[in-house]
């Protein structure tokens, strides 16, 4: 399994933390890689644990991000694909050193493309441009 097929596991995890209490999240992450086809190898399937778990250890310092690059948004009313697009890029982006960050942005997008609403890919894109030139 390539980095783009385990980044778009990552997301559909961690989606899931959304809808779920954190002391119920190992269950729902067990229950996700077990039944999951897409991911044939157990290497894959820890790359993808660990990736998310290390997502969810960060989110309130990469929430706190979103929310100060966001005019006019809060983050309670942007749409749970969005809002996972950007955490997991927003890791990326600021936590992660082997991703470029251009990287981090296109896969981001068109990840938000693919499970998002019409616009989703620009909103993510917009986001995503003022958090990286933060870094710069």
């Amino acid at each position: 399994m390539g980095r783009h097929e385990q980044r778009e596991q990552v997301f559909r995890l961690l989606f899931q933390v959304e809808f779920y209490d954190p002391q119920e999240m190992p269950r729902q992450m067990r229950l996700f890689l077990e039944g999951n086809e897409d991911i044939t190898s157990s290497k894959d399937a820890d790359r993808i644990e660990a990736r998310c778990q290390a997502v969810r250890e960060k989110i309130s310092q990469i929430d706190t991000l979103i929310d100060e690059n966001t005019e006019g948004w809060d983050r309670n009313r942007m749409g749970k694909v969005e809002l996972t697009v950007l955490r997991l890029a927003v890791y990326e982006l600021r936590f992660d050193d082997d991703i470029p960050a251009g990287v981090a942005i296109d896969e981001a997008v068109e990840i938000a493309k693919k499970y998002g609403q019409e616009g989703s890919g620009g909103f993510v894109n917009a986001i995503l441009g003022k958090i990286a030139k933060l870094g710069d």
